[in-house]
């Protein structure tokens, strides 16, 4: 069986899918390239079997999806690319219009617990098709992957709130926010096919960290960033599932179910990796 499998329409994601862009490694799947929601979106419908996704959408749907192993993206601190700009502080915005980017559902809700648990407040969330457009006029608005970059060189310092910092100095953890799934279905009728595309992403990560040069020249043909600014970017990011990444992914989880974005919270994660731990 021959994989439909999503990627992220970010250069976050390079480091993962790079030596599949470079000819290094080749992929047994087919790779479709689009923003977190609109992989969100086919996953669920069926029109991928395997994706990274939003965090808080296997969150939301673990029994229909199959959390996988070893990868994830997401940051130990200051993540860059997940941002709200807002000429308010974050401790005053309540009852104000807060506007949001539809590319992450992830995003969205660690805003939410942010402003709504570290806080105190809740503001009026309101969708928004152009938020860079409403940021640069003075509204609070979050933006998400290479327009939060963006953002960092277009507005001052002080009104760029990462969230990826504020959830760190908030809770101690880190980030996660996306996982790799499969549709349940898939796995049940072909773990094997789901196995070897996570054995060429991980295998794809480890050429990755030995070819950084590849990478952030691959970064620069899609977006031109000033000299040095990809190696910093990520060596902030983290992609290894591990301990640190599943712990910070539990605490995430636990403060969605305390807003009342999910119903339940999912079973604890050990028990769902390790059908394809090998």
């Amino acid at each position: 069986m021959t994989l439909r499998c999503g990627r992220i329409k970010y250069t976050n994601d390079l480091p993962v899918y790079a030596a599949f862009d470079a000819g290094a490694i080749e992929y047994p799947g087919t790779l479709h390239a689009d923003v977190p929601s609109r992989l969100n979106a086919m996953l669920l419908d069926g029109d991928l079997e395997m994706s990274p996704i939003s965090a808080f959408t296997w969150a939301a749907n673990y029994e229909d999806l199959v959390l996988l192993p070893d990868l994830c993206i997401g940051a130990r601190d200051e993540v860059v690319s997940v941002v709200l700009v807002s000429p308010i502080a974050p401790a005053l915005l309540d009852g104000v219009p807060v506007y949001l980017s539809n590319e992450s559902a992830s995003g969205r809700a660690l805003l939410r617990i942010l402003l709504e648990r570290r806080y105190g407040r809740r503001p009026i969330y309101v969708d928004e098709a152009h938020p860079f457009k409403r940021a640069a006029a003075g509204d609070p608005t979050l933006l998400i992957g290479d327009a939060a970059i963006d953002a960092h060189e277009r507005f001052p310092a002080e009104i760029v709130y990462d969230l990826g910092r504020l959830w760190h100095e908030w809770s101690g953890r880190q980030t996660v926010f996306a996982v790799w799934a499969a549709r349940r279905d898939v796995y049940e009728r072909d773990p094997l096919a789901i196995r070897a595309c996570m054995h060429a992403l991980t295998d794809a990560y480890t050429w990755s960290r030995a070819h950084g040069d590849e990478v952030v020249t691959l970064a620069q043909r899609h977006i031109v960033r000033p000299a040095g600014f990809y190696e910093r970017y990520y060596g902030k990011l983290n992609f290894m599932f591990h301990v640190a990444a599943q712990d910070g992914l539990a605490a995430y989880c636990r403060e969605l179910a305390k807003i009342g974005a999910i119903e339940t919270v999912p079973p604890a994660l050990e028990k769902m990796t390790d059908a394809l731990v090998s």
